[in-house]
C-alpha cells in the first residue's frame, strides 16, 4: 500500500519533468548565461574574458542615450499597453453582441495579429511616405487637403507612429483575450441585473468588470512583456534614427552590440531589461491579486 502512495506521490513530477527540462535547457540556463556575460570583459570580436564586476552596468548607465532610451521605452509600452487595451476591451464589448457579420469581423480583426510585424511596419512606412505615400494620396484626392504633408518631419511625431503602429497590431490580441473572458460570463447574470433595474454602466462595472478581470491581467502581462520585447517595427520604421532618438531598449542594445560592437553594455542592458519586466510583472500581479482578496 505505501509503495502504491509513493508511486502516486511522484507520478506528477514524472509527467511534469519533460517540461522542466525544456525550460530549464531553454530559459534558465541562458539567462544565467546572459548574466555570467554582463559581468565580464567581452571583446569586439565576442571573446568572452575575466570578471569585471559591476563595469559593464556603469558603462551602459552612462552611455550618451541611455536616458533618452529609457524614457522612450517606458512612453513606447505605456501608450502601447494602456490604449490596445482600453480599444481592445471596447472592440471586445462590441464584437460580444449579436449582429450579421459577426463572424466576418472576427476574421478581421485577426489579420493585423496574424502578419509578421516587419510587413506591418513597411505597409505603415508606404502609407506615411511624403513623396507617394497612400495616406496623401487619399487626403489630396479627397479635398481633405491641399498640398503633401510631411508626417515624419520630427523625431517626435515618427515615435508617435511608431507606438500607433504598436497599438495597431496589439489591439487584436487584447480583443481576443477579453473577449473570450466575456463570453464565459453566464447571460442570467445580466437578466438579473436587469430585473433589479441595472443599467449599462452599473452591469459593466458590477458583473463584467470583475468577471473579465483574470483575462485583463492576463492579457495585461503578456502584453508588456510582448511590447517591451518588441523589435521589429522601429527597427523597421526607423532604426533608431535620428541619434537613437526613437530607439527603445532593445533596438538600442542591438545596435550597440551589432553596429557598435560594444557587447559588455549590450549585455548589462537586456539584464537590466529582464530585470525591469520582472519587478513590473510582479507589481502588476501583487497589485491585482491584492484586489482580489480585498473583494
Amino acid at each position: 500500500m505505501n509503495g502504491i502512495r509513493t508511486k502516486h506521490k511522484w507520478t506528477p513530477y514524472v509527467w511534469l519533468l519533460p517540461s522542466i527540462v525544456l525550460i530549464a535547457v531553454f530559459v534558465v540556463f541562458p539567462i544565467l548565461i546572459v548574466f555570467r556575460l554582463s559581468f565580464s570583459e567581452i571583446s569586439k570580436a565576442g571573446v568572452v574574458g575575466g570578471f569585471v564586476g559591476l563595469d559593464n552596468y556603469k558603462e551602459a548607465v552612462n552611455l550618451p542615450a541611455f536616458k533618452t532610451v529609457m524614457i522612450n521605452t517606458l512612453w513606447w509600452v505605456l501608450s502601447v499597453v494602456g490604449i490596445s487595451t482600453v480599444l481592445g476591451f471596447i472592440i471586445a464589448m462590441a464584437l460580444n453582441q449579436k449582429f450579421r457579420g459577426r463572424k466576418i469581423a472576427r476574421s478581421v480583426l485577426v489579420l493585423p495579429w496574424a502578419t509578421s510585424l516587419v510587413i506591418q511596419a513597411s505597409v505603415w512606412n508606404y502609407i506615411i511616405k511624403y513623396e507617394y505615400g497612400s495616406l496623401n494620396n487619399v487626403l489630396l484626392n479627397t479635398g481633405v487637403i491641399t498640398q503633401a504633408v510631411n508626417w515624419r518631419s520630427s523625431f517626435q511625431i515618427e515615435f508617435i507612429w511608431e507606438c500607433t503602429v504598436g497599438i495597431f497590431v496589439t489591439i487584436p490580441f487584447v480583443t481576443f483575450c477579453v473577449l473570450a473572458g466575456l463570453q464565459s460570463i453566464d447571460n442570467e447574470l445580466y437578466e438579473a441585473a436587469i430585473v433589479d433595474g441595472a443599467g449599462f454602466w452599473q452591469k459593466l462595472r458590477l458583473i463584467t468588470l470583475p468577471l473579465v478581470k483574470p483575462a485583463l491581467t492576463v492579457s495585461t502581462v503578456l502584453n508588456i512583456i510582448y511590447v517591451f520585447n518588441s523589435f521589429p517595427i522601429i527597427y523597421t520604421m526607423t532604426k533608431g534614427a535620428p541619434a537613437n532618438k526613437t530607439d527603445t531598449m532593445i533596438t538600442y542594445l542591438y545596435m550597440l552590440s551589432f553596429y557598435d560592437r560594444r557587447k559588455g553594455p549590450a549585455t548589462a542592458l537586456s539584464v537590466i531589461g529582464f530585470l525591469i519586466l520582472c519587478v513590473c510583472a510582479g507589481l502588476y500581479m501583487r497589485f491585482v491579486m491584492r484586489g482580489e482578496e480585498s473583494a
